[in-house]
């Protein structure tokens, strides 16, 4: 089905992904305005584009919340283990919040285009209103298809969900798994259950995520209303006095519901909801409750082409190098569809397949990632794709096209105040690790003795709760104590940058090189230099910095790149 452009406040709405153009080109930064602008009347996560270059932007010295040259210097730090150095480190929230962090080593001089996705990266929205809209229209289409009135009750509570659960469509529990699939919380309804609960449904403490019939990973922003949904609906059958409770669902005299079909119904509202249009009429009719006007946004749609007052306000299509809409990702990644122009005066799809060169200010429609590539001239490694879908948007990009990635998570505020307010918790866990493992450490085969570990397992469990529940009632999206969570082994493993938001790229030069940490295996953090290696080392390389002004420092563990392939200046083979 064809996707026209609608008009919204008498200005053409933006497309979903937007990819940058020429490296120097990216907008300066004003304070943020909290006012409302044109809405791009797009369906979520369908579509995309790219910057051109603006004369007037220089090389991304901007004026923001901070001095951009403070700033800068400062983020220097953010690539390796080191960052925790200095005002900007990791004890210094909010400037955390500015910073971006590295996964894989990236040199800025070698990309030639940004991408960007559109809801939640370019187009930021309040939460948690936006979210409360969301539900309570969900909720709305559930009792128009049968549902019992009685859910309208239900009230979105943002300190209920995270990203990265798993809903289980056989049991109704929402879940919370490590990256290999080991149950780290289990909720049913509002209910957390415990020990031989969670051994009833799951005796193995284990899911085979592969199971995508059972299993559904809630990754998006805009599933944390879904996953509250999912929580509200079991809560209200369960509890109520009408239905017999069964292991798969509910009984209702002759009518059994399953979880499956409670599943199905709440994805069909999604899409009713999110793709027929209701949720943005309703935005558009209080754009100042619903959207947030930052800096960019107020760069795109109030910028003027020139110094003087009463000049003409650009275009914002002409910020951008290629537009295109309605791209169906993933599928985009993969064989994608036809690729078709937009007439951007009645919003309506031209016949035939778009063949010929790339039209600045046009809007496109559909197409696949082979076909940006050709149409913008470069290869995958060139662009730097920026979204905060880590399936949609960042996985699929890296593993088919190898494009390097940049994963929004404007959680991240969040997670880095809790961090650090509550460094002591951490600690103390860490703590009793390492105390637990010291208990082992010099037993051998001959020891008879087995050390008492209960009080410690004890207090692990304490602590690791009391931590979650300053991130909010399911716990941090990236971790559940010590253990990292689904959505955390994602993100290192297919983000190259992270970060609050894509912002912070304007307190970087677009000559830097964000240098990822070294990752060490086990053998080898465990297992340490001799020190007459280290200091020959360092007593090498000493004429060699002495000669280019640089201070010696600290001899530290080489990095290992895990391909095995040589590695040019920015890590990437």
């Amino acid at each position: 089905m064809g996707l026209g452009l609608n008009r919204a406040g008498g200005v053409i709405s933006a497309p979903h992904l937007v990819w940058g153009g020429s490296v120097g080109s990216w907008p300066p930064v004003a304070s943020p305005v909290a006012a409302a602008v044109p809405l791009c009347s797009m369906s979520p996560s369908r579509g995309c584009c790219f910057p051109s270059c603006d004369p007037r932007l220089g090389q991304g010295r901007a004026l923001g919340p901070a001095s951009p040259r403070g700033v800068a210097r400062a983020a220097g730090d953010c690539g390796g283990t080191a960052a925790g150095a200095g005002p900007w480190g990791a004890a210094s929230y909010p400037w955390g919040s500015l910073r971006i962090f590295v996964n894989r080593s990236l040199a800025l001089e070698k990309i030639k285009c940004f991408g960007f996705d559109m809801d939640y990266t370019l187009a930021m929205y309040k939460s948690p209103d936006y979210e409360e809209l969301a539900f309570a229209l969900l909720l709305q289409h559930l009792v128009s298809i049968g549902y019992p009135p009685e859910i309208l009750a239900y009230k979105y509570d943002p300190t209920f969900p995270t990203r990265g659960l798993v809903f289980d469509a056989l049991y109704g529990n929402l879940l919370k798994v490590d990256s290999h699939g080991n149950l780290l919380v289990c909720a049913h309804g509002f209910r957390f259950l415990r020990g031989a609960e969670i051994l009833h449904y799951y005796p193995n403490k284990f899911i085979q995520r592969d199971d995508m019939k059972r299993f559904h990973i809630l990754n998006t922003l805009f599933n944390l209303t879904e996953a509250h949904l999912y929580a509200c609906l079991v809560d209200f059958f369960t509890n109520c006095p009408r239905y017999i409770n069964c292991d798969t669902g509910y009984k209702h005299g002759n009518l059994f519901m399953s979880f499956r079909s409670m599943f199905q119904d709440v994805r069909e509202a999604m899409d009713h909801v999110h793709l027929l249009g209701c949720l943005k009429e309703k935005t558009l009719e209080n754009l100042e409750k619903y959207v947030v006007k930052d800096a960019i946004m107020s760069y795109l749609f109030d910028s003027t082409d020139g110094d003087k007052a009463g000049t003409a306000q650009r275009p914002w299509r002409s910020y951008f190098d290629l537009i295109v809409v309605d791209t169906r990702k993933p599928l985009f990644f993969a064989e994608g569809t036809v690729l078709r122009q937009v007439n951007t005066a009645t919003g309506k799809l031209r016949i035939g397949t778009y063949t010929g060169p790339l039209q600045h200010c046009a809007v496109y429609s559909g197409g696949s990632s082979d076909v940006v590539c050709d149409l913008l001239g470069v290869k995958g490694k060139e662009i730097l794709y920026m979204g905060d879908h880590i399936f949609g948007d960042i996985l699929k990009s890296k593993k088919r096209q190898g494009w390097r990635t940049f994963l929004v998570v404007p959680e991240l505020a969040r997670e880095l105040q809790v961090w650090t307010e509550k460094s002591e918790l951490f600690e103390e866990l860490r703590s009793l690790d390492l105390f637990l493992a010291e208990l082992y450490q010099h037993l051998d085969s001959g020891s008879s003795e087995r050390p008492d570990i209960s009080s410690i397992k004890r207090r692990i469990q304490k602590v690791t709760h009391e931590m979650d529940m300053c991130y909010g009632k399911m716990g941090s999206l990236f971790r559940c104590g010590s253990r990292q969570t689904l959505f955390a082994s994602q993100l290192m493993r297919y983000a190259d940058l992270y970060a609050a938001s894509f912002v912070n790229f304007l307190y970087y030069p677009f000559s830097y090189l964000f240098r990822a940490p070294p990752v060490l295996m086990a053998h080898e953090s465990t297992v340490e230099h001799s020190r007459g290696d280290a200091g020959e080392a360092g007593a090498a390389l000493a004429p060699w910095l002495a000669w280019h002004g640089h201070p010696s420092p600290q001899v530290r563990a080489a990095p290992q790149d895990s391909s095995g392939e040589e590695e040019d200046d920015d890590g990437e083979a």
